[in-house]
């Protein structure tokens, strides 16, 4: 941590309304270097900057307008900050501390080590509830917010940025776990999480009682108590969000499981059927499906949902969402690059007051309505559009039953060579014994801990602030393009995926499948700053980091490859083929889990209930006047024109768009879209989408049928060939 700080801030010009700008960042040598950074960060037509630093302030334009202060009767200006929670992702001030490092102000050790911190600035005039409307700017679970003054910030304040202070009482500590033989103990394990050394439990597990009887069975015959890393482990590798254990489970009539009878099994048929025409390369054995472009490209595809972390947080649950399905593309095969983004939203109206609670005593609030619409638009925007891909395609839908948990689909295209320049299959990866597991992106910390579990259990006040996180698409950007443009084709990849919602856990358990084992030394994952316990670092998950297996001997190559990019790598253990998934910290071992139990949850069995009539009594109602009819018909929000939102999309990054996103003499939404991602050669990627919520609640099947019907048909009207659709 620097020893002193200078502060940077930002404001519109002229003493007039608008957004500004704090940061704090590891002091600044002298006024000349002052004058370079506010040349680097302060359009002098619009805004004024200032440096104050203990040695002096120095500043761009006039200074503080003494306008912008609240008067007697308070009224006047009113200055909005808002910031991240200490050890929350904070993109901004990263950025400005690679601009400062770029330009020799502050050292590269502090530009990545992340040191320093940036508040959003809002001055607004005559407001009538400055606190409800501080309220309205920010999100209590990963930010702070206050009310000030431009003469406030516009001085030197002596703080340090907020930062994490951890006890550290648990460093290195590996607890041991009781399973009792009482159910009811059982399930409130599950529910509430290990008990830390306070008592207090950690989070939930999302254990089935029959999950907990087959752990505290396995562990008996093994004659010890498993370790809380261990458990752990578990949960997140047998979470829904992870196994989808609900699709797999033994139902009547598919026995198999829903995905392995009705998804699975359907494109099996199809694919059978369609003999030397099938186009699929890749199907449910991979970070995304794979389908043929044309004689030498392919296009993968992903989407997802991030329905729970955006009703928590709807920026960061919808950033994570599209930046966490580039990241599936990135780590498809041996790597595609991500070519287009798209989202789907179903919403309550913005107009809805209702204040909804995660607990009975109604103290902790979710998103109202307008912020829960405002948020999860701006992390999509925020999540292509610096990402450098574009947005071209997506839907809106409201309905007030989405107040509590709304529905926030977020997906990725992308583009890979079918074979690499030696001539191996772009599509196949394999990890092998003795492999080195490289670390690659961002740093470990408690954001992002029992994302998996959490995800799969109901939303209430047990639900962990931890596992909500905001993504780092400036981070991811350089990932990617290190691993697309430098190694892929270098061939200095076995296999790599995605830190996915259990962090390490998540990545090095699933990639440990094909030797058989791995053994990770957890105290040299780089962290964001000291105090995690072992079990955290395993589990934490990154929005901009996934693990490699690389050869013993290009590792070091690797490394200073990601180095070069501005991107940290390390490594962190080998895979081993000898049937253990193993943890150590400083040479302990902290977990021993055999790989055929981790990988083999317990099935489970559903009843399946007949699904109710449909009412054939249905009444037309009385309709007014025709004329009257199609307006009101019109003005719902679900036909209403999405210009607004469209506009903050950008579609035309990467310069592929060729049917956008408006169209028409009334540049309306389309239903479909086309992006030509090869501008050398012919061919293009049609992208539509069709749902029927209101069908679903009466027919479920006649929906889906429906909605594919629909699709279809809509990628047909934008050009595409049927038999290439998937």
């Amino acid at each position: 941590m620097a020893a002193s700080w200078s502060e940077i801030v930002i404001l519109p010009r002229g003493g007039q309304p608008g957004p500004g700008l704090r940061l704090m960042v590891p002091e600044l040598a002298d006024e000349p270097a002052a004058q370079r950074a506010l040349s680097a960060f302060v359009d002098p037509v619009t805004e004024v900057g200032g440096v104050f630093s203990a040695w002096g302030t120095t500043t761009s334009g006039e200074g503080a307008d003494p306008s912008g202060e609240v008067r007697a009767d308070g009224s006047g200006q009113r200055l909005y900050s808002v910031g991240p929670l200490p050890g929350v992702t904070d993109a901004i001030a990263k950025t400005a501390l690679d601009v400062l490092a770029d330009l020799s102000l502050v050292s590269a050790a502090d530009a990545a080590g992340a040191q320093g911190y940036a508040e959003r600035l809002r001055v607004e005039a005559d407001v009538s509830d400055p606190e409800a409307r501080l309220a309205s700017l920010f999100n209590p679970l990963i930010e702070r917010g206050r009310i000030s003054s431009r003469a406030d910030v516009w001085r030197y304040s002596g703080e340090a940025p907020p930062s994490v202070r951890l006890a550290g009482d648990e460093v290195g500590l590996v607890l041991e776990v009781d399973l009792p033989e009482d159910d009811e103990a059982l399930l409130q394990l599950s529910r509430e999480g290990i008990p830390g050394p306070e008592g207090k439990g950690r989070g939930p597990l999302g254990f089935q009682l029959n999950d907990l009887h087959a752990i505290r069975d396995h562990f008996h015959a093994l004659e010890r108590k498993p370790t809380d890393i261990e458990i752990e482990t578990l949960a997140q590798t047998w979470s829904e969000h992870c196994k989808h254990r609900l699709f797999n489970a033994d139902l009547e009539g598919a026995e198999g499981g829903l995905f392995k009878t009705f998804i699975a099994g359907a494109t099996r048929r199809v694919r059978a059927a369609r003999g030397a025409d099938d186009i699929c390369l890749s199907v449910f054995s991979d970070n995304a499906g794979g389908i043929v472009f044309d004689d030498d490209f392919l296009v993968c595809d992903k989407v997802e949902t991030h329905n729970s972390p955006s009703a928590l947080d709807p920026y960061g649950g919808a950033m994570t969402g599209v930046v966490g399905v580039n990241r599936d593309c990135l780590g498809f095969g041996q790597g595609a690059r991500p070519i287009l983004n798209r989202y789907g939203f179903c919403l309550p109206h913005a107009d809805d007051p209702s204040m909804l609670y995660r607990d009975r005593a109604a103290t902790s609030a979710l998103p109202t309505a307008r912020g829960l619409i405002d948020g999860v638009i701006k992390g999509i925007e925020d999540g292509g559009n610096q990402s450098g891909i574009p947005t071209p395609q997506g839907f809106l839908f409201f309905d007030d039953r989405y107040r509590g948990k709304p529905l926030v689909f977020a997906g990725t295209v992308g583009l890979m060579p079918r074979r690499l320049p030696d001539g191996r299959d772009a599509t196949v990866k394999g990890t092998q014994p003795g492999d080195a597991i490289v670390m690659v992106g961002g740093r470990v910390g408690k954001d992002g801990i029992h994302g998996a579990t959490f995800s799969s259990v109901a939303l209430d006040e047990t639900s962990p602030a931890t596992a909500v996180q905001i993504g780092d698409p400036i981070t991811q950007k350089r990932l990617s393009d290190a691993l697309i443009d430098e190694l892929r084709d270098q061939g200095l990849i076995r296999a790599l995926t995605d830190n996915g919602a259990g962090g390490l856990s998540s990545s090095i358990g699933e990639m440990a499948e094909e030797t058989g084992g791995a053994e990770v030394w957890l105290d040299r994952v780089p962290l964001k700053y000291p105090g995690l316990s072992p079990w955290e670092i395993w589990i934490s998950e990154a929005q901009e980091r996934m693990s490699l297996a690389i050869a013993p001997e290009h590792v070091t190559a690797v490394i200073d490859h990601f180095a070069a990019r501005g991107v940290e790598a390390t490594e962190i253990g080998r895979f081993t083929d000898n049937g253990a998934l193993v943890a150590t910290y400083d040479g302990r071992r902290a977990m021993n889990l055999d790989m055929a139990f981790l990988h083999e949850a317990p099935r489970l069995s559903l009843p399946v209930a007949p699904a109710p009539a449909i009412a054939a009594d249905l009444v037309e109602p009385d309709l007014p006047e025709r004329g009257a009819c199609l307006l009101a018909v019109m003005a719902q929000p679900n036909l209403r024109g999405r210009t607004p939102l469209i506009r903050r999309y950008d579609h035309e990054v990467q310069a592929g768009s060729v049917l956008k996103p408006l169209q028409g003499q009334g540049a309306v939404h389309g239903d479909a879209t086309v992006v030509r991602p090869l501008l050398d050669r012919p061919g293009a990627v049609a992208v539509t989408q069709a749902l029927f919520p209101r069908l679903t609640e009466r027919d479920p099947y006649a929906a889906a049928v429906n909605a594919v019907d629909l699709a279809l048909r809509q990628l047909i009207a934008a050009g595409a060939p049927l038999d290439r659709a998937a």
